[in-house]
Parts: structure tokens; sequence; C-alpha cells
């Protein structure tokens, strides 16, 4: 496994599970479970997935010990505000049968979320949580709240995958510190992304799958990424990264697939805002 340092010192594996949209209790538990014995340490559940009790069931019955774990879970726009955080931070928690989170995320940049920072500020300081951040916040969203905040964001947790790379914001991340990760590593298969000729081409040359290049290419940019996958064969293909490395010359092939643009909506869209605040 590879890690990264995130900017107070908490090491966080670059390579974890993310179960977003796995709503069944024994495919959710049954994948958790799978993912930890192949040797993942990095789960990503949110309160909006609706699974967090199955991912807490897993990790119970794994019998790993808990500091070699480190378990992600996001605040849902619908109870964002200070003492409405500090209300669901608990439920997760409880649902997740923990006793801390390694990393607590603000899902979207809508609503009071100022008030649940400071309440995730105040979580930090009593050790219930080991590192916040952000899920979804725009450059102009993220330097707002880095600038009129105590507690720097740990995380800004954004789509990336080969169409949609966010190599400015990444560098903007850099600059202020805060870690950049990848949700949608696989455009959810998108653009016929699996069918690609350009990754199917450097595939080839590794002898990889595609979806083991597309993990590669973000570990080498330093971006922590949770595939998701309920399938053991998958699980076990999207683990097996760590053993090569992409040529400089193939790191640039991949960066020429960029659109600048999401392969699912924009943060700037009004109308996707507005579709957004009607979740809560």
């Amino acid at each position: 496994m590879e890690y990264v340092v995130l900017n107070n010192g908490l090491k966080m594996p670059k390579l974890g599970l993310g179960v977003y949209q796995i709503t069944d209790e024994f495919e959710c538990r049954n994948t958790v479970e799978s993912a930890l014995d192949i040797g993942y340490r990095l789960i990503d559940t949110a309160q909006a997935y609706h699974n967090e009790k199955f991912v807490g069931d897993a990790i119970k019955q794994s019998n790993i010990p808990r500091e070699e774990l480190f378990i992600t879970t996001k605040l849902w726009l619908a109870d964002t505000g200070y003492k409405s955080t500090i209300k669901a931070f608990e439920n997760s928690l409880k649902k997740l049968g923990l006793d801390y989170l390694d990393l607590y995320l603000i899902h979207q940049p809508i609503g009071d979320y100022y008030g649940s920072w400071k309440a995730m500020e105040e979580l930090y300081e009593q050790g219930l949580i080991k590192a916040i951040g952000v899920a979804n916040f725009m450059p102009d969203r993220l330097m707002d709240l880095i600038c009129n905040n105590r507690i720097l964001p740990a995380i800004d947790q954004v789509e990336v995958n080969p169409f949609c790379q966010r190599q400015i914001d990444e560098i903007m991340m850099k600059e202020k510190n805060v870690q950049m990760q990848s949700w949608g590593p696989f455009a959810e298969g998108r653009n016929n992304i699996f069918q690609n000729e350009v990754l199917q081409k450097i595939a080839d040359k590794y002898q990889k799958s595609i979806a083991q290049i597309i993990l590669r290419w973000l570990l080498q940019r330093n971006i922590v990424c949770i595939p998701k996958s309920v399938r053991i064969e998958r699980l076990k293909e999207n683990f097996n990264v760590f053993d090569f490395k992409l040529s400089n010359e193939d790191m640039n092939l991949i960066s020429t697939l960029d659109t600048k643009k999401s392969c699912f909506f924009s943060h700037y869209d009004p109308k996707i805002i507005e579709w957004l605040c009607s979740m809560k």
C-alpha cells in the first residue's frame, strides 16, 4: 500500500473502497468484508448512501484492529448547520459502531456548511474525528472556506478521472496543502472509458487492465482514489496496482484525454444546485 500524509500529520491509504450505490445489506457487508480480506483498509461511505450500518457490521465482523482502518463518512446537505451536524455525526458514528472517525467530510457545498465546519472543528479538537474535510467543493468555495476558518480542510474529494482531470484544482490544492481525493475514477463507465483506444494501448503495454492503468495514473499524481466494485475479482484487480509504474510518456499521453468538463454535472450550474437543494 502507498500512503499520503495529510496536513495534520495523519497517514492515509492512497487506495480504498467506495460503497456508493451499494444499498443491499448482504451485498454491502459481503463487499466490505471481501475488501478487508484482500487488504483494503480505507473504506469510504456517506450518510446519503444509506449503508453506514452495513459497513459498520462488516468492520466489526472483520476483527481488524481499529487503528489499522481508515473510515470516512460524509455529512449530507439536509443536516448542515452547527446543531444538525453534531446530531448527524453522532448518528453516523452509532451506525458505524465506532468510537471515532478517521475522516468526516461535508458532502456538498450547499446549505449552512459554515455552521457545519464550526461543529466539525470542535469534534476534531475533541478527538472524535482524526481529520475533517469537504467533498465537491470547487476551487472558489474551497478557498472561501480556507480563508475564513481556523482549521484547514485535510481533503477535498472531487470527481477526477481521465476525462475530468482537475489539473487547475490540483495546483490550488497543493499550494494550500489540501489533499485531493478522487471519486468516480472510472467515470462510472461513461464516454466508453473501458473501450478507450489510448487507455487500451497503455494497458496492453503493461499487461494490465484499463481500470488498473487509471488507478495507477491517479496514484502517481498523488491522488487518493476509492474505486467501487461489488465483484471480488474486480476488488482484487483494483488492489493489484502497486507492482508497476507508468512512464512519464504514458502519464502525459493520458493527460491528452482531459475534456476539462465533468462526466456528470457541474456545481457551477444553477439548475444542478437547485436540484441538489431539492434533496434536503
